[in-house]
């Protein structure tokens, strides 16, 4: 009963952990495909002018929308602390660091996505500045909150990197899942960088990013579905 009541814990982090994942794809999966893939035409910054007054709301919606993600972010990165630290504190206290940094970079960034409504709002202090000049500056701020999205990338990339280690390390997960977070870094980390340093290939690198999305579904679904093993766990 002792060895039982010392149990229960670790699967019941493990599964709020997986609902907290949950929420961040189901909304990250908002935020890209139904909002920012729907009113942004980076090629022409007439049209996504057009398009983001015309449906405001939803382009509020995706702000909001990140920001529940980030809010998740923080509260995932503690359980996983709580979670993994028997693996080992240090990598623990790395991963989660990683992360938070990721998570704050976001959270700063998305100041950026909101300039370029405010900008199209018709404020009277824009008066100066005709529509050409303001859909421009718009786009600006919008694709500068896309490459400050790819910076906190690279940090959140090292955190699966050692995320993948305590995963396979602590024995309370499938080794494999360990791989694929492993996997899952590797794929953020080149694609980060590859937009920084070698932007032209970014669409051709774009399957790498396959990588982290079978890595961090599987993750969800393991932590939701069976949270996490308790017996005889590699110490």
């Amino acid at each position: 009963m002792k060895d039982r009541i010392t149990e229960m814990p670790i699967v019941k982090y493990a599964r709020i952990t997986g609902v907290l994942y949950l929420i961040i794809i189901v909304f990250g999966l908002f935020s890209e495909l139904f909002v920012r893939s729907s009113l942004i035409d980076r090629q022409n910054a007439a049209e996504t002018a057009s398009r983001i007054l015309e449906s405001e709301w939803l382009f509020r919606m995706g702000f909001a929308s990140d920001l529940i993600i980030f809010l998740c972010d923080v509260a995932v990165a503690v359980m996983l602390y709580v979670l993994l630290r028997k693996a080992s504190k240090t990598g623990a206290l790395a991963s989660a660091g990683f992360r938070l940094t990721g998570t704050a970079i976001y959270g700063v960034n998305l100041l950026n996505y909101f300039a370029a409504l405010l900008l199209l709002g018709g404020a009277e202090y824009l008066n100066g500045l005709d529509s050409g000049q303001l859909n421009s500056l718009a786009m600006l701020f919008l694709d500068i909150h896309r490459h400050g999205y790819d910076l906190g990338l690279v940090f959140f990339g090292v955190h699966c990197l050692f995320l993948g280690y305590l995963l396979y390390r602590s024995g309370l997960f499938p080794g494999i899942l360990g791989i694929l977070m492993y996997l899952a870094g590797a794929g953020y980390v080149l694609g980060s960088f590859t937009l920084f340093l070698f932007p032209s290939l970014s669409g051709a690198i774009a399957p790498v990013y396959i990588a982290p999305l079978v890595g961090e579904l599987a993750l969800c679904l393991y932590l939701l579905i069976k949270g996490a093993r308790v017996s005889n766990p590699r110490e």
